[in-house]
């Protein structure tokens, strides 16, 4: 099946979580620090990561980022923290998926299993021309191969989520496309946060790409809907 790291100081979590990932035939490699966890995806490759935030000697959200910079493998996040802030956090630093403690472990396996599907999904389309193709409209160009972003032929730096945001809303241009459908595509069907998500990465979007955030041109709200891009 698939090569899982799973991150986690609570050793009876750990081993709980490590031995029903292997009876579903994945090969697990267990750490229990952020320092061990970072060591180890980069010696391991994993298929995906299973990220503890509360952790010794390096925090998961750090451990998240860096991991992140070197690779894109899919990262599901387990946190005690059941704040919009922890939340948004993780998820912004490139974390796909994250599911709150206590949890269900049919549940956990349930995301371990979307995220390794559309990480597959993802991989498979990115040869296609679609995937390579160069969208542009109202001063901004996004390149999805490159994964690099020119606002009016200047570089601008967007996370993973917001790129991947700007790039659905992009494909359907002056689309008026409900927030519930753009949590759906952008962060998958088995996403266990709200819409409230959505809102805070378009701020975020239009911080950056727009010539003024509080009068938005590009990225429009469609009101009791939810966004457009408009080129």
């Amino acid at each position: 099946m698939a090569r899982l790291l799973v991150v986690e100081d609570d050793t009876a979590i750990l081993e709980a979580v490590a031995y029903n990932l292997e009876r579903q035939g994945h090969e697990v490699v267990r750490a229990e620090d952020g320092v061990s966890a970072l060591e180890l995806s980069r010696s391991i490759e994993p298929d995906l990561i299973v990220l503890d935030l509360m952790l010794p000697r390096m925090s998961g959200l750090d451990v998240c980022r860096v991991v992140r910079e070197e690779r894109p493998v899919p990262i599901v996040v387990l946190t005690a923290r059941d704040t919009e802030a922890d939340t948004v956090a993780g998820l912004d630093l490139g974390a796909d998926d994250y599911i709150t403690k206590p949890f269900s472990m049919r549940e956990l396996l349930a995301r371990v299993g979307a995220a390794l599907r559309r990480d597959e999904l993802s991989r498979a389309a990115g040869g296609g021309p679609e995937r390579g193709a160069v969208l542009s409209g109202g001063g901004i160009e996004l390149r999805s191969d490159a994964r690099e972003v020119t606002r009016g032929g200047e570089a601008v730096a967007l996370r993973p989520k917001e790129f991947e945001l700007l790039e659905y809303l992009m494909r359907h241009p002056g689309q008026a496309l409900s927030r519930d459908t753009i949590l759906e595509r952008v962060w998958g069907y088995e996403f266990g946060g709200g819409t409230r998500t959505v809102d805070v990465h378009i701020r975020w979007l239009r911080e950056k790409i727009e010539d003024d955030p509080s009068s938005p041109k590009l990225l429009q709200t469609v009101r009791g809907v939810g966004y457009k891009f408009v080129a």
